[in-house]
């Protein structure tokens, strides 16, 4: 495919998967099952026979109020729940709930989100984000957030999956917040509630597989997905197929539309293959800047193949905002635990030398395209096309013991670079805990039984092998059993932990971070461009770092090694610490943020 993705072809947008509603309380029901010949829809336990059309497509209008159940009952007699279901009645197995779209009565309704650039994230699992785990108990700790400084809640993935307690990556039905979280209105609350203090809210999105279980579209569609591919995670999906792609791209629509999330995250993005004239995450794209309008909408990826042509600069800005950069999470994890193993041995011979490279120019070496046969590179992208985190679900909870990073380096230490992430030019992800430095671990926690349940725990150890491997005195034996309930309620976080003394000061300290990010770091970040970043030669164990953001350089001096370091004159304003009296060094474990404005000549 051609570099150039500037061009705004149409793509028509009608909704296919899903009930439709009609005039007169009417509705459309509509299954794609070109395997069966006859499919009859069951709607509150009435039969009813469904029209085939030539493309597999199986429909049927109805009277049906909301609330009601329905179902599609195969020809051989099954019964399988809609895969666009918006409710469950309660497990996959299960029938679904016709909802109504406009239940929900908005109390924001003119919020129109925030630019990019004001990101500060802050990610969390609403089944462990509190004791009680849902929609409704979340709402209660957005003020919170809100009052530290936060400006986004990343959620991760809600598409029902099975069992009551997962990660969600292994969804089914992309269109229904679990069950288990609340109902659809539960969540619209969520995102209104944000939304009123001022926080924009995005979900992560699984749409490279689906789940092991309960899944049965290949039953009576095979052609959903790829014959004789697969992922690391399943059947791999022919996006290829039209009535595929509009599953997809109509659920990024639903859920920027009618939930009025102000972004996607989108997992795994490197094994979304699609062979068509316009890849399917393009597509996506170009609809969502189409059809979504007059407010701030964000799109992320997660993409360890670190490709760059999805971020390039488009007129109107960027298809895909920002990418999660693993390499500057590894880089740093490697430099402050000594850890090297697994995913973390490529980042074990100069670790300092490659967060330095992570912070000033990206990723470390050039990635796999998407979209495009000449990707620009890495350091041509400004540096909010970069999301950094100190750590985040997958880094906490694919670790052996679900063990957080401040609790296994020196504070000061973790301090620091705390601070690096905040200060510096990449828009910052904390992950839920981190605002107060939680005790309490995150595991990886499913609800499976039989073969799955055996295939899943016997994987844990080698993930956590992959993850900075096993503590000492400790071995594959200690690995909680992810589908053991205590391995969920054990990564609960426990808000009273909040209110000790420690974790006040600590609170304290993140409020006047991102403060400082706010007033004096945000206004440089809107005509931030590629090309701005440079490593600056520094003793062992420094990170110097300068950034040329809009006619200002913004200067980092981070001093990780064991001994004060004298600073030369002249590097500018010094923004943060900013309660001290200037002095000519740099203390070890800390970190001094200057910004100096370029002379134009």
């Amino acid at each position: 495919m051609s570099a150039d993705i500037t061009s705004n072809p149409k793509v028509r947008v009608s909704q296919h998967w899903g009930p439709h509603p009609l005039p007169g309380g009417r509705h459309r029901f509509q299954l794609w099952a070109p395997l069966e010949e006859k499919v009859s829809l069951v709607l509150d336990g009435q039969e009813l026979s469904m029209a085939r059309s030539n493309d597999g497509w199986h429909r049927a209008e109805a009277h049906g109020r909301f609330g009601s159940t329905y179902a599609f009952e195969l020809g051989d007699g099954r019964l399988v729940c809609d895969p666009a279901s918006r409710q469950q009645a309660g497990p996959l197995d299960g029938p679904s709930i016709l909802t109504d779209s406009d239940s929900y009565g908005w109390v924001n309704a003119s919020w129109k989100g925030r630019p990019w650039e004001e990101a500060v994230i802050y990610e969390i699992h609403v089944g462990t984000f509190t004791e009680k785990g849902t929609f409704q108990a979340a709402v209660e700790k957005l003020p919170r957030l809100a009052e530290l400084g936060f400006t986004a809640i990343e959620v991760m993935p809600l598409a029902h999956f099975p069992g009551k307690r997962g990660w969600g990556y292994d969804g089914v039905l992309q269109y229904a917040p679990h069950s288990a979280y609340g109902s659809p209105d539960d969540f619209k609350a969520f995102i209104d509630a944000a939304h009123g203090l001022g926080m924009m809210v995005f979900l992560d999105v699984v749409y490279n597989h689906f789940g092991p279980e309960g899944n049965y579209l290949g039953r009576y569609a095979p052609g959903f997905f790829r014959q004789g591919a697969s992922t690391p995670w399943g059947d791999a999906i022919a996006y290829e197929k039209p009535e595929v792609r509009s599953y997809f791209v109509e659920n990024v629509l639903y859920w920027l539309g009618e939930f009025r999330l102000d972004g996607l995250r989108f997992d795994a993005i490197d094994q979304i293959e699609d062979c068509s004239d316009m890849h399917i995450l393009e597509q996506i794209a170009r609809t969502v800047r189409r059809e979504i309008v007059g407010r701030h909408v964000h799109l992320m990826t997660e993409n360890p193949a670190n490709g760059t042509d999805l971020m390039v600069d488009q007129p109107g800005g960027r298809f895909y905002r920002a990418d999660w950069n693993d390499d500057f999470h590894h880089a740093l994890h490697v430099a402050v635990t000594g850890e090297g193993v697994g995913y973390y041995e490529p980042f074990k011979d100069d670790p300092w030398g490659k967060l330095r490279h992570a912070l000033a120019y990206g990723y470390l070496k050039p990635g796999k395209p998407i979209v495009s046969d000449d990707p620009p590179p890495t350091e041509s992208l400004p540096p909010t096309a970069f999301i950094h985190f100190l750590q985040n679900h997958d880094q906490v909870g694919n670790r052996a013991l679900g063990d957080r990073l401040h609790l296994g380096i020196d504070r000061h230490v973790y301090r620091a670079v705390t601070e690096v992430l905040l200060l510096s030019p990449q828009i910052p992800l904390l992950f839920m805990g981190d605002d107060h430095l939680s005790l309490r671990p995150f595991h990886f926690f499913a609800d499976y039984n039989g073969e799955i349940a055996d295939a899943v725990r016997e994987k844990r150890p080698k993930e956590a092998a992959n993850f900075g491997g096993f503590p000492k005195a400790s071995s594959e034996a200690y690995v909680p059993d992810p589908n053991d309930p205590g391995s969920f309620l054990a990564s609960k976080l426990d808000w009273r932990e909040a209110e000790t003394v420690g974790a006040r000061a600590w609170a304290d300290h993140v409020r006047r971070l991102i403060r400082v990010r706010r007033q004096k770091i945000v206004p440089l970040l809107k005509a931030s461009t590629g090309y701005s970043g440079r490593v600056i030669d520094g003793p062992e164990r420094c990170v110097y770092i300068d950034w040329e953001l809009d006619a200002q350089t913004l200067r980092l001096r981070a001093n990780f090694s064991d001994n004060d370091l004298a600073l030369p004159t002249g590097l500018g304003v010094r923004i943060f610490p900013d309660n001290e009296v200037e002095s000519a060094h740099l203390g070890k474990a800390t970190v001094q943020i200057f910004i100096r404005s370029i002379q134009i000549v």
